[in-house]
């Protein structure tokens, strides 16, 4: 039984993704694209899992009921609390994870790029998109400098 108690599984997967099992539930659970701590600090409790256990040394039933409960999240949260509140589609509130998350955020990128609009321009050309200034900072490429006249 004490053998039993030190193994420890160093990689857990929930929702395509390898979590490192020697860090704590909430903090492994961050490891997902579109779960932060305050979304991991409401996995673990909906799926009744010590948050300070480290993620490698849960027994699997918990895993499943972490797997059960990321797969339901969207239905667990207000609507204030999603990363999409209005689907650009559907109109509907979503919480988008994992790889989903990248593919969504690149497609909602070329839609401001084909319809035209301002941010999709920016996109294009590799300028700031949110109103930063481009006077001095976020230069790329080309050397800035002075050069010295040849005398």
């Amino acid at each position: 039984m004490a053998q039993e108690d030190q193994e420890i599984n160093y990689f857990v997967r929930v929702l395509n993704t390898d979590l490192d099992g020697t860090k704590s539930v909430i903090v492994a659970l961050t490891g997902i694209k579109g779960v932060g701590r305050h979304a991991a600090q409401i996995i673990a409790k909906a799926a009744e899992v010590p948050k300070h256990e480290l993620m490698g040394k849960i027994d699997e039933a918990s895993v499943d009921r972490i797997r059960e409960v990321v797969n339901t999240y969207a239905e667990r949260i207000p609507v204030w609390m999603t990363n999409r509140p209005k689907d650009v589609y559907t109109g509907t509130p979503k919480h988008i994870l994992g790889t989903d998350l990248a593919l969504i955020n690149e497609d909602d990128i070329n839609i401001l790029k084909k319809i035209r609009a301002y941010r999709g321009i920016r996109h294009e050309t590799g300028q700031k998109v949110r109103g930063q200034r481009t006077k001095s900072t976020g230069r790329t490429g080309l050397i800035v400098g002075v050069k010295r006249k040849k005398e």
